[in-house]
């Protein structure tokens, strides 16, 4: 089986805090490392009053600290919002305390709305080209032979592994371009995954950092111990995306029963088209949905999310899916 990683977007739940959420973090990176996962990820967003990664290499300084083995990193940090040369600072310093344990993953979205955006203080004018320009400005600033005057320190010499992230085309072009590896947000945005996977494939042009492709996709999961149960976990996700894209973003609410059946048309058809990338049920429904997804996309790896409302349940669901592929405990 191809490695599994864990992407957290460190979720705050109803009745709850940030506080909690990043005790909660920690927990699940020390689950995954003892499970065998390859790779603990955290997702930027702001103003996002269910998310609490917003800073996200201070979240997996915090990580880090608390494991040893399971690689930590950003999926992703928006460049947009920064300087390539604090994200460079940043990212050394984790290399720096961590050495050999991170990744940094790359976005061209705000992860945010304009009024949040616009409060990061980062100019909302740039065009699309800019994002490419300041990747190679970041890499530049942690290669060993940076060629702007401007020095990272920490973060020179230290060459963190670059991923570009995607939804569309777009990073698939430019991750293949840079010859970097790519990692393509199926887990929400499925609609391009075929087509992002098939050029950036045949496109890919080899470089330092690697000489062949290499596809990460983000996929759902909910497992437990019955169907019936795993069904209902999966409600407390269900029900936030609808809220995020119905404009109403809040915090991850409790699992109710029959969610489907409670809303409409357009809400169903919403969640057919995510649920595309996603398994749901116990051990045996989730291997068979897994490994159809790997056979129909051939992706090398997958970082698996898992939305959900109570914490003993969400690091069982993890803890399933290890079981279904035989992963070490």
């Amino acid at each position: 089986m191809i490695p599994l990683s864990i992407l957290d977007l460190s979720p705050i739940t109803e009745g709850s805090d940030a506080a909690q959420s990043f005790r909660n973090s920690l927990s699940l990176a020390q689950h995954g490392e003892k499970l065998g996962y390859t790779r603990y990820w955290l997702a930027e967003h702001h103003g996002m009053p269910g998310i609490a990664s917003a800073a996200t290499a201070v979240l997996l300084s915090h990580v880090g600290a608390g494991t040893s083995t399971i690689r930590i990193g950003a999926g992703g940090v928006m460049l947009p919002n920064h300087s390539p040369l604090v994200i460079a600072e940043q990212f050394g310093t984790l290399e720096s305390l961590y050495p050999g344990r991170v990744d940094l993953g790359l976005g061209r979205a705000p992860g945010s709305d304009q009024r949040t955006a616009r409060a990061l203080r980062r100019n909302l004018e740039s065009d699309a080209d800019q994002f490419p320009q300041d990747v190679m400005e970041l890499m530049d600033f942690m290669s060993k032979n940076p060629q702007q005057a401007v020095r990272a320190v920490p973060g020179a010499g230290l060459e963190v592994p670059v991923w570009i992230l995607g939804s569309s085309t777009f990073g698939a072009q430019l991750a293949a371009h840079l010859g970097l590896p790519y990692a393509f947000a199926s887990h929400f945005a499925p609609q391009q995954i075929m087509q992002a996977i098939q050029i950036y494939r045949e496109t890919f042009k080899p470089s330092a950092q690697l000489q062949k492709p290499y596809v990460m996709l983000g996929f759902n999961v909910f497992a437990a111990d019955t169907d019936a149960e795993a069904e209902f976990r999966a409600t407390s996700w269900q029900q936030a995306f609808v809220n995020l894209r119905s404009g109403r973003p809040g915090r991850l609410p409790p699992p109710v029963e029959n969610y489907r059946q409670k809303v409409g048309p357009a809400e169903n058809a919403l969640l057919d088209s995510v649920l595309s990338c996603s398994a749901v049920g116990s051990v045996e429904t989730v291997k068979q949905g897994v490994e159809a997804f790997v056979a129909r996309t051939g992706a090398d790896e997958l970082m698996i999310t898992s939305q959900v409302f109570d914490h003993a349940a969400r690091l069982r669901s993890y803890e399933l899916l290890a079981e279904a592929f035989g992963q070490k405990k």
